[in-house]
């Protein structure tokens, strides 16, 4: 059915009644205009007027004159600043320093939680290279850092030694006086005892730098060995924050630590280069996603997470893994899984592209720029291509200097 038209008589009389609204509303709240450059004050609604009153009240007039509103930012303004005794006090400057007073309690709090539920629910899935016992008490640090690897990886673990990791008593120094622990992170055989494990045994009794953990080395148990290794960790260590990285990717730990340092007050930090790939449905390819009908439609991309070469969650995320250890769900891929972990919890993801640098010229650009970058590698091998042979190359190149960590105060 179709409207009936409105006449002109009707369209008439509603304009005139739109105008006579219009002037009715302006005789409520008018301006006057500046008269001999002096601004008159607009005539706010009473409840308006009551509020500036009420919000000012506890703000100092050097003059003892009321407060005359123009608009409402002299309600802000008049409250920016006030005298204390005489003394200006800069009132921003203290709330800033309350809110990060606050923020340093709510990390307080959620790091108590965690320890309390940690205590509740105890885990111990592995064991170290140093053979402390079970009831050992927690070794205090700041951050631990985990290099994955695995059986074959040898060479890369020793083109780490030579590179960026220090060895020796200059390991054991830098984890007593910098609170840096590192340790290459491996699991044992199938065949517990063999001769793959008799050949990690004997590295570690020369290098004595490997956290064991109590699970069967496999690729395709990357995501259930990250799980180990956090909660194995914080068994051990009372540190801020717990790092995992591949064995063929360059770290300044400088850098690493000083970006560490930045989110020390925060509670629950996720810090990577944070991405979102697309999910791969089709058997077959390298990074396939059995579960892929999960994230929706086909060509879907997944959550925002880490890239798995290189990350760092703070002690009460590390908590969080050891407590719900056998609920947490794996993915195929363990980066995916690890943010899996953290997408519906209050936790702050931080993206820091100098964790996800290039190799040279890119880090060496960065380097003589002064921006060190925290990590670089090879989008295109998810690693350093040839990483034996270039690590040395990489970390001459972009390395930030031997002495920089011990020149870092956190």
């Amino acid at each position: 059915m179709k409207a009936k038209a409105a006449s002109g008589k009707t369209l008439l009389a509603l304009c005139i009644a739109c105008f006579l609204a219009g002037s009715f509303f302006s005789t409520w709240t008018h301006t006057f205009h500046q008269d001999n450059n002096q601004q008159i004050p607009i005539n706010f609604p009473n409840h308006v007027t009551k509020l500036a009153d009420e919000v000012t009240s506890d703000c100092d007039h050097h003059d003892n004159k009321p407060l005359v509103v123009h608009n409402y930012r002299d309600i802000v303004g008049n409250c920016m600043s006030k005298s204390v005794g005489g003394k200006s006090v800069d009132v921003m400057g203290e709330v800033k320093r309350t809110h990060q007073a606050i923020q340093s309690l709510d990390k307080t709090i959620s790091a108590l939680e965690m320890e309390l539920a940690v205590a509740r629910t105890s885990h111990n899935d592995g064991q170290t290279s140093l053979g402390i016992a079970s009831n050992h008490s927690l070794q205090r640090a700041f951050v631990v850092v985990g290099i994955n690897t695995a059986f074959s990886s040898k060479k890369r673990r020793d083109s780490v030694r030579s590179s960026w990791m220090p060895t020796g008593e200059e390991l054991r120094r830098m984890e007593k006086e910098k609170g840096i622990v590192i340790r290459f992170v491996i699991g044992h055989s199938a065949t517990r005892g063999g001769v793959l494990d008799k050949a990690i045994d004997a590295e570690d009794a020369e290098h004595q730098d490997f956290l064991r953990l109590n699970h069967v080395e496999g690729y395709h148990q990357l995501s259930t060995k990250t799980r180990l290794y956090f909660s194995t960790a914080i068994s051990i260590w009372d540190a801020d924050f717990y790092v995992k990285v591949d064995d063929d990717v360059h770290v300044n730990l400088g850098m690493l630590v000083n970006t560490l340092a930045n989110h020390k007050s925060k509670p629950r930090i996720y810090i990577g280069c944070m991405k979102s790939g697309p999910v791969l449905s089709q058997k077959g390819v390298k990074y396939h996603e059995p579960e892929y009908w999960k994230f929706g439609e086909e060509g879907n991309k997944y959550f925002r997470h880490a890239t798995g070469q290189i990350y760092a969650i703070s002690k009460d995320l590390a908590a969080y893994i050891s407590i719900n250890l056998p609920i947490l769900h794996r993915y195929a891929n363990e980066d995916v899984s690890l943010g899996s972990w953290f997408i519906g919890l209050e936790v702050e993801h931080v993206d820091d592209r100098s964790m996800c640098c290039g190799t040279p010229p890119d880090c060496e650009w960065k380097a003589k720029a002064g921006n060190a970058c925290v990590a670089s590698f090879d989008w295109s091998c998810s690693g350093i291509c040839k990483s034996v042979e270039r690590m040395k190359i990489v970390h001459n190149s972009c390395g930030e200097g031997d002495d920089t960590v011990w020149n870092v105060d956190f």
